[in-house]
């Protein structure tokens, strides 16, 4: 029985991505996790292998919450921040990224994720990805005087380079070159520049929408917990019940649900992202041949 169930969700999966006009792809930290870069585990092998330092002498137990911890010095902070953003560009696409690139081929669709990890615009266009709660490859002015953010790269090598123990040189913590307060990485936080870059993104999201909503439109969600439900499963659902030809599907083996609202208009996969897209390719070569 649960495994007729598990090849009827794949048919299922299949069948509506064949026939949508239109996709909507809302990503969060199950794709990435799903792969392999699970920023909540203490027990993740990159994790240790990266930030061993820093657990060792902190006792941080994970990535997300390495950036909200109170270091002593600045010094330190910046230190975590240069291991976190290198790990962040060094990081290899993630396979389930690149199988999810080939279940879209040739389909027109669009990604909103709240991810700042970079891997979904390491794959796809920057015109089909709305990073809406930041990127680690961008910094902002801390006191937010100004509507700008900076690529960061080079500073994040110079920085990476000069660690020494858990600590950066003072000279090298970027700073703001109009106020001279410091940055700040330009990802979700107290903080937050929702400035120009980010109406952008929003906007972007925004216009697809409203270009497609009439469309037979599929919204898929990826990995998205329950944490932050306002950015993408609470709008999905509710534009699935509004929208005239939309359907729903989730995809997460710890969250995925589809409120009574949507019966007729939703599926809940709630198996792991990887194995069922992987799957799903299988199916859909046996199927062309």
């Amino acid at each position: 029985m649960l495994q007729q169930q598990y090849k009827d969700n794949i048919n299922t999966l299949l069948q509506k991505i064949q026939e949508a006009e239109a996709i909507v792809v809302g990503g969060a930290a199950g794709m990435s996790a799903a792969c392999g870069y699970n920023w909540y585990s203490s027990n993740d092998e990159s994790f240790i292998k990266h930030f061993g330092n820093f657990i060792e002498k902190y006792g941080i137990d994970n990535m997300f919450n390495g950036f909200y911890y109170r270091f002593s010095t600045r010094e330190e902070r910046w230190a975590y921040m240069a291991t976190l953003n290198k790990f962040v560009y060094d990081s290899e696409v993630g396979q389930t990224y690149l199988d999810l690139a080939k279940l879209l081929e040739n389909k027109d669709y669009f990604i909103v994720t709240t991810n700042q990890d970079t891997q979904f615009s390491k794959v796809f266009p920057k015109d089909k990805v709305s990073a809406i709660q930041g990127d680690w490859r961008y910094f902002q002015c801390n006191n937010r005087c100004h509507d700008q953010v900076y690529f960061n790269k080079e500073q994040v090598d110079e920085m990476y380079e000069n660690i020494d123990g858990t600590r950066i040189p003072t000279e090298l913590i970027p700073i703001c070159p109009k106020c001279g307060g410091d940055m700040e990485p330009w990802v979700r936080s107290f903080v937050f520049l929702e400035g120009s870059l980010y109406k952008s993104e929003l906007s972007k999201y925004r216009e697809y929408l409203m270009e497609n909503k009439d469309k037979k439109i599929l919204f898929l969600e990826l990995g998205v917990g329950t944490m932050t439900p306002m950015f993408i499963k609470e709008p999905f659902w509710k534009m699935t019940h509004s929208f005239p030809s939309a359907y729903y599907i989730s995809i997460n083996p710890n969250d995925a649900v589809v409120p009574r609202e949507l019966e007729g208009k939703g599926l809940a996969i709630t198996e792991d992202i990887s194995k069922i897209f992987q799957d799903s390719l299988k199916d859909r070569a046996k199927n062309e041949q």
